[in-house]
């Protein structure tokens, strides 16, 4: 049974058991969702960079700050498309696309439709990011044949309005809304190192839970050092077993959601990938750039997963129970 009813006092019960047992818990789940040994690949690419006019504190792509991210125009399809090839070749199943935009504009959205299907086309599924979204972008979309459609809450409601100000929590889960209605799988998780309590972060993922349905795909970053940002001023590491109790509370609140670990790994040990995929965490990124951050080379990936035992394969759920 899918629970779209947790609360917090669940949570924080859930999250504060002996390190064993939370584990033997989240992995007992994982195992009746997914293969324990698969790990689904993603690539990432910036398809337009800096400009964004969001003031998030976070980001390196805000023109509000001053970081040193120059902007730049929206790329061409057969250049997307190119790279994508080159992303298949290195081990990729899925090909993630980001804009940095408060929302595409309406010209866009031929051009965005043409890479979509130029992508799809290699076998590969198909992710944007492109901010805020109306209704009628959904569908066009949807049109073109989009998979997936990221548009992070970030935070815990509590705290969102402490890293922005040019839009809201609400603004984010109406986006949220529209894609999972307009038939598109959701892709929407947070970040973590941004100066938020541990409190915090189990709300962002209650948040996520108690949607009227789990987010198909959870990503959980961890917050790079970007010079020029607000956030900087209080960001802290992320104790790495404090990450992993998170990913192991996000298997065990959204059973049969892929759970990736994004931003962040190049500061990760093996021994912590390997625990936090003994937590559940199900899917990476591969490949040596994330929009604007580093990320392990992909032969470190691989090496990695062949030490352990593991393999690059689609993470899908065994069954897809109704939510």
């Amino acid at each position: 049974m899918i629970r779209t009813d947790w609360t917090t006092n669940e949570a924080q019960e859930i999250h504060s058991l002996p390190f064993p047992d939370l584990i033997h818990r989240a992995q007992t789940i994982h195992r009746t969702h997914f293969d324990p040994t698969a790990i689904e690949t993603a690539s990432l690419l910036s398809i337009k960079t800096g400009g964004c006019p969001e003031d998030c504190g976070y980001c390196s792509q805000s023109a509000h700050h001053q970081t040193g991210v120059k902007a730049t125009k929206l790329m061409d399809a057969n250049d997307v498309i190119a790279a994508a090839k080159l992303a298949k070749a290195a081990g990729a199943q899925r090909f993630c696309m980001g804009a940095a935009w408060r929302s595409p504009k309406d010209r866009d959205m031929d051009k965005l439709g043409e890479m979509v299907r130029g992508v799809s086309e290699l076998g590969l599924e198909t992710c944007m990011t492109l901010g805020m979204l109306t209704p009628d972008q959904v569908a066009s979309l949807k049109s073109a044949g989009l998979n997936f459609y990221n548009h992070n809450i970030d935070t815990s409601p509590e705290y969102y309005q402490k890293i922005a100000s040019t839009r809201t929590m609400d603004d984010r889960l109406e986006t949220i809304e529209y894609v999972r209605k307009g038939g598109i799988k959701v892709c929407c998780g947070g970040i973590l190192g941004m100066g938020e309590t541990e409190q915090d972060r189990i709300s962002m993922l209650v948040t996520l839970a108690t949607l009227s349905a789990h987010p198909d795909s959870v990503p959980v970053n961890l917050w790079n050092k970007v010079q020029g940002v607000p956030i900087q001023k209080r960001a802290e590491q992320v104790d790495p077993f404090a990450l992993v109790r998170l990913v192991a509370l996000a298997r065990i609140l959204m059973p049969a959601s892929v759970v990736r670990l994004s931003a962040g790994r190049t500061g990760m040990s093996d021994e912590l990938q390997a625990l936090c995929f003994l937590a559940g965490a199900n899917s990476i990124f591969v490949g040596n750039q994330l929009l604007t951050t580093e990320n392990p080379a992909a032969w470190k990936d691989f090496e990695l997963l062949d030490r352990l035992g593991m393999h690059t394969a689609p993470a899908r759920t065994k069954t897809v129970a109704a939510q």
